[in-house]
């Protein structure tokens, strides 16, 4: 008996149109993720940690997608063969046992494949066993604080923000924490996530391969800026985080008297209140020290003291750097990169607009609350509205840019 070729009708074609359009479509997005060269890559490990991710997910994203292919076409060709034409609903049976039974089997053999390796890296990357250097790591509304204490190599206490500097090639271990809410620091060339726990410490570690600036995200919602709380990786040949070292454990410099810098100084006194530079004396020659405990909610402000031998500020949502200077740095040699990274921020590469907008209005350019807040003993999160002029501004600027350790001659 000849079969009779049944021709899908108009609204069948339309159908099938708009489902490939739309896979196709979700392909195309898919693949906009893995655009080449992109900071947040876990598709482009730079350590040892980051790798061992890499060699655990790339077999079972392959695998995984060969999968989602043969699954689509046996859908797509089951509905297209087996259409609905109007006919009577075919007589219902049982499932075969051997193919449940078969299935169920080679599900639980999969996954043990998968299971075995991923405990045995999840393992390896909590080891902190070879790991010589620490850093305590304090997240908070919405930036990151790095605190190295004294260990061989360090004689001096030393606190920063913004960006992590490690030596090139050497395990660092962190010690996560929080100020205020969860946060989770996530480096993804480096390593995986880990959670900053108020009132805990978790252990973590991070090695770069190579020199070089590696970008990372707070990757649990933290409240308003939570998109904008970044963070830097800095690593550095280890002649050149020697020199990092010397240069963070000294003072601030001090403007020379009758100059915009020494004026910007004097303006700088209620910013002192929270951001502590140390060096920095009043008046009568007594120093200050900042008190954002009475201030902020987390008890703590970004230290200023070299902020200009950063490339970013605010919880490093902004470049300190022009476009130009920044993409000569990242686009700098191993090699080449520690020399450039050490010289800090120039006054011809600063990027003045972006830090005049901040001084200007920081809470207009990052969502913080800076209000005080009755449920918090009026104290705010984040920097305010000071309404500075200007000139104000201006003197500021000039200010903030003497805390350049390489150009103060702080080695």
């Amino acid at each position: 008996m000849r079969s009779e070729v049944t021709i899908p009708s108009e609204s069948t074609r339309s159908r099938l149109r708009v489902a490939i359009t739309a896979t196709a479509g979700m392909g195309v997005l898919a693949l906009a993720g893995c655009a080449k060269d992109a900071p947040q890559d876990t598709f482009q490990p730079a350590g040892p940690s980051a790798q061992s991710i890499d060699d655990l997910q790339r077999p079972v994203f392959y695998a995984a997608g060969v999968v989602l292919v043969l699954v689509t076409i046996a859908v797509v060709a089951a509905v297209i063969k087996f259409r609905d034409h109007g006919q009577p609903i075919p007589e219902q049976g049982h499932g075969k046992s051997a193919i449940e039974i078969g299935g169920i089997v080679l599900s639980a053999a999969i996954l043990a494949a998968v299971a075995v390796p991923t405990f045995a890296t999840i393992f390896n990357l909590a080891d902190t066993k070879g790991c010589d250097m620490t850093v305590n790591v304090t997240g908070q509304q919405w930036w990151w604080e790095y605190s190295y204490p004294v260990q061989p190599g360090i004689d001096e206490p030393i606190v920063t923000s913004g960006e992590l500097v490690l030596p090139a090639g050497e395990c660092v271990k962190l010690r996560l924490t929080s100020r205020d809410v969860i946060h989770s620091f996530w480096i993804p060339r480096l390593n995986g996530k880990r959670d900053a726990v108020p009132g805990g410490i978790h252990i973590w570690k991070v090695e770069a391969d190579q020199p070089g600036i590696y970008d990372g995200q707070c990757t649990e919602f933290c409240g308003l800026s939570h998109a904008d709380m970044k963070m830097n990786v800095v690593a550095l040949e280890q002649a050149d985080f020697a020199t990092w070292v010397a240069q963070q454990s000294q003072d601030a410099a001090v403007p020379a008297a009758d100059t915009a810098a020494a004026a910007g100084q004097a303006e700088f006194s209620v910013c002192a209140s929270c951001h502590q530079v140390n060096g920095a004396v009043d008046a009568e020659g007594n120093p200050v020290l900042s008190q954002p405990e009475g201030r902020l909610v987390s008890g703590a402000a970004p230290n200023l003291t070299h902020l200009m031998s950063r490339t970013t500020f605010a919880g490093a949502a902004f470049d300190l750097l022009t476009e130009e200077c920044r993409s000569e740095l990242r686009n700098a040699s191993p090699a080449e990169f520690g020399a450039l990274y050490l010289r800090g921020v120039t006054e011809d590469c600063l990027n003045r607009a972006e830090l005049e907008e901040w001084l200007a209005n920081a809470p207009g350019k990052k969502a913080m609350s800076p209000d005080p807040d009755p449920e918090n003993n009026n104290l705010a999160r984040g920097m305010p509205y000071l309404a500075l002029t200007s000139d104000q501004v201006d003197s500021l600027v000039a200010y903030l840019l003497t805390l350049n350790p390489a150009e103060s001659g702080a080695n």
